[in-house]
Order: structure tokens, then C-alpha cells, then sequence
């Protein structure tokens, strides 16, 4: 799976905004990219959501079903 982002990183970061003069102007890039990647693309296997939005709406989930109370047997 690694392998599938590193290729996606290097289409969509490197040889689209390259070739890079520095390596701080790379090393930007990949921030950005980064940041773009883990906050604000959307995601088929997400429902289109970005990843921020899918763990908000997993947790709301989570906290909405009803817990054992102390003492008693989870069913998990």
C-alpha cells in the first residue's frame, strides 16, 4: 500500500509541480501535499468525504450507541 502512495506522491506532487530548483522547494511541495493528503481529498472508499470528515462522522457513531454499564459483560 505504501507503494501505491509513494506513486501517487510522485505523479501528482513530483512530476506535476517539478523540476524543483531547490530542496526546499521540494521539500514545500511535499508539505503541502501531505497536508492536502490527510486533510482535505476526497476519498471513493470514504463515501467522498474527506478524511477528517470520516473519522467525525465514525466517532458520532461510536458515541451515539449504548455502552455497558460498569460491571456488566461487553459483547465485543
Amino acid at each position: 500500500m505504501a507503494e501505491s502512495v509513494i506513486g501517487l506522491y510522485k505523479a501528482e506532487c513530483v512530476r506535476h509541480d517539478g523540476p524543483f530548483r531547490t530542496v526546499d522547494g521540494l521539500e514545500l511541495v511535499t508539505l503541502s501535499w501531505v497536508h492536502w493528503f490527510n486533510h482535505d481529498r476526497l476519498h471513493s472508499a470514504m463515501d467522498y468525504l474527506t478524511p477528517i470528515e470520516y473519522n467525525q462522522a465514525y466517532y458520532r457513531q461510536i458515541d451515539s450507541q449504548p455502552q455497558p454499564r460498569p460491571g456488566e459483560l461487553a459483547l465485543h
